[in-house]
């Protein structure tokens, strides 16, 4: 009669605490997958030895991964890092398109999100923005005449924004869904004069950025 009390009472305290555990969890951590559609710059026309005209550099749309850890730092406010790999191609783009070498394009992020509902809810939909930079990797190449060679890489500032849901059939493992739009600034050409009666005349440059548009998936863990 006792060990039957004994587990009666521990079955009740097990029961009581689980939405606190369930409501405890401050850490989330992510494992995605997905495709990105990419696009880069335009720059002068080149004559290549090809006898082609080139006036364009692309990554090509490929595979992409990454990992997302988050902190909640409310039941609804999300603040983290995010990283992700695109295993691309650059491309050349204008009177043909020419395939140069693998191209990797990696991004590393900080930002704050916001989880929609409780934080016990088995569906959560979310927004998010951040911060961070893009590393376009250096690219091996073939010259015309036969020779190797390779060009350096380079990491310029970038934003990332995103939306998407989490779906938890329990209280440790979710997936998730989601889109992430991250334009990176490369350059600015000349785009003409700005006339000021006050200030005079100034150059003005028009921006360019090449642009990743993520489609993604995972697995959530909960902490």
């Amino acid at each position: 009669m006792l060990k039957q009390s004994v587990y009666a009472a521990a079955l009740a305290v097990l029961i009581s605490v689980t939405p606190a555990l369930a409501q405890d969890k401050k850490v989330e951590v992510s494992a995605l997958l997905g495709w990105t559609f990419s696009d880069g710059v335009s720059g002068d026309n080149f004559r290549a030895g090809d006898g082609n005209t080139y006036n364009r550099l692309d990554p090509a749309d490929s595979f992409k991964w990454g990992l997302d850890i988050g902190v909640m730092a409310t039941p609804n406010v999300e603040v983290g890092f995010l990283f992700g790999q695109q295993l691309s191609t650059l491309t050349a783009g204008g009177t043909a398109q020419k395939d140069i070498g693998d191209l990797t394009v990696s991004t590393y992020h900080g930002y704050v999100a916001y989880n929609m509902g409780e934080s016990d809810a088995k569906v959560r939909p979310y927004l998010m923005g951040g911060l961070g930079a893009t590393n376009f990797g250096g690219v091996d190449y073939t010259r015309a005449n036969g020779q190797n060679g390779t060009t350096a890489g380079e990491t310029q500032f970038s934003s990332t924004w995103g939306a998407g849901v989490k779906v938890f059939p329990n209280p440790n493992v979710g997936v998730r869904v989601g889109l992430q739009f991250t334009p990176t600034y490369i350059k600015s050409d000349a785009a003409g004069y700005w006339c000021d009666p006050y200030w005079g005349c100034y150059l003005v440059g028009s921006a360019q950025y090449s642009n990743q548009w993520d489609f993604n998936g995972g697995i959530t863990f909960r902490f």
